[in-house]
């Protein structure tokens, strides 16, 4: 059974601060020219480098999958499985969403500081999730406007999932045609991002800028 989760970013679990989650391109990129010149490293890297040395090594059982756009950085770490051998389908569910939840609570304050400090630094909002067997739980969450502009036959594909009741809106049929393009493009999707790393890594051992 594969069960996934989506809080929908409880005031407890957030951090709490006045940093903006409308972060413009070039403002709150971590990293910086180091000194002598030395390549620095990108700016993913250097989050994830950061939270590497301030989580708490008890947390996960492995190092955390840890994501960043211009607006957020996502935490999910991989919960030790509870001891549910014969048990069912359904009560081995249950134990890893009571795993979830308590580890939910007991690490709140924790991780509500190291949030503030993460979002002091890097200037971005922070988001947790966990796994667990086969549950995944998104603790806070961080929805994001994106303005675009659309001709009438992309307009007509909206309308056309709204009018099948697929979609609630325009605003919302657009969310769904990009979720759906990231579940069929998954591979494609990892290569391009591949390569955009390889891109950002050979731009930051170039010259230094004057």
């Amino acid at each position: 059974m594969n069960t996934e989760q989506k809080g929908s970013g409880a005031a407890d679990d957030a951090a709490g601060t006045n940093a903006s989650s409308q972060t413009t391109s070039g403002h709150g990129e971590p990293g910086g020219a180091a000194p002598g010149g030395a390549a620095r490293g990108t700016a993913t890297e250097e989050v994830r480098g950061w939270f590497s040395g301030r989580l708490p090594g008890d947390w996960f059982t492995a190092t955390p999958e840890i994501q960043a756009d211009r607006e957020e950085i996502t935490i999910v770490g991989v919960l030790p499985v509870p001891e549910t051998a014969g048990a069912s389908d359904a009560e081995r569910a249950a134990a890893a969403e009571g795993r979830i939840r308590r580890f939910r609570e007991e690490t709140r304050s924790r991780r509500i500081e190291i949030a503030r400090e993460a979002e002091h630094k890097f200037r971005r909002k922070v988001s947790w999730g966990v796994a667990c067997a086969d549950v995944t739980e998104m603790f806070t969450t961080l929805s994001v406007p994106v303005m675009t502009r659309l001709r009438q036959p992309e307009r007509r594909v909206l309308d056309t999932l709204v009018d099948a009741g697929v979609a609630r809106s325009r605003s919302d049929a657009l969310a769904w045609c990009v979720r759906l393009t990231g579940e069929n493009a998954d591979s494609w999707l990892s290569r391009l991002r591949a390569a955009l790393r390889h891109v950002e890594e050979v731009r930051d051992q170039g010259p230094a800028s004057a």
